[in-house]
């Protein structure tokens, strides 16, 4: 089933069939929204507010939702739901079965792994990597050429369940390995580096690449680099 919204502005002719888009959402053009995607999904509290009323599911959840809005050129895979209050640069490319939860910004050219759940009231920059499965809570903040690898996980609530959420902060071009776990109100500095598998329980100053459970400093990114080149080269043609 389709459902778009008599409100919403669909510029872009790539739009497939068995979509809801919801509320004031905005397309623009060149972008591609494969089959079973939800734009403009209402929060829970308006969902609360329109249980009981004897009307289409469609219907209610459009008239409560204020869209979202989806920039030029940008890849919706299948099964992707995207929030009200959403606002996507260009060329944002999601993986399937990814949640974007509402009053998230995220730059152009930013790349959004299959699985991944973002969770709401999260702000990320531009020609940012989110590989898959990686869970990123309310408050975070990921500036612009920054990578995550899969399975990452950011938390905001230091001793939960509390009262006070305090988000996690990426700098410019920090790299996060896979499984690594970023602690509550922590800071990962300009260019520093996660290894894989660490525990993050405090600030990561820039150029700094850290492992380890607690994680901690291991050399300089510099360093991290020059391995990094050696091990390309090494590549078995």
């Amino acid at each position: 089933m389709t459902y778009i919204s008599p409100r919403a502005k669909i510029l872009s002719r790539n739009v497939g069939g068995d979509i809801v888009i919801l509320g004031p959402s905005v397309v623009y053009e060149g972008t591609i929204i494969e089959p079973f995607v939800i734009i403009g999904h209402p929060i829970r509290s308006k969902l609360l507010g329109i249980r009981g009323r004897d009307l289409g599911i469609e219907q209610l959840m459009d008239e409560v939702s204020n869209g979202a809005v989806i920039g030029r050129n940008c890849i919706i895979r299948s099964n992707v739901i995207i929030y009200e209050n959403v606002e996507m640069g260009d060329n944002v490319e999601t993986g399937h079965n990814a949640l974007i939860r509402e009053n998230t910004r995220i730059g152009s050219n930013t790349r959004i792994g299959s699985g991944v759940i973002i969770d709401g009231d999260a702000v990320i920059g531009n020609n940012v990597s989110i590989q898959s499965m990686v869970y990123i809570p309310r408050g975070t903040i990921i500036e612009d050429n920054v990578f995550l690898g899969p399975n990452v996980v950011i938390t905001n609530d230091k001793y939960p369940p509390s009262r006070r959420l305090d988000g996690v902060k990426i700098r410019r071009n920090a790299v996060i390995g896979a499984n690594a776990t970023l602690i509550a109100g922590i800071e990962i500095g300009e260019n520093a580096v996660v290894a894989a598998g660490s525990v993050v329980t405090k600030d990561v100053p820039p150029g700094e690449v850290v492992a380890g459970v607690p994680a901690r400093s291991i050399y300089s990114v510099d360093v991290f680099i020059r391995k990094r080149i050696e091990y390309e080269k090494s590549e078995t043609p």
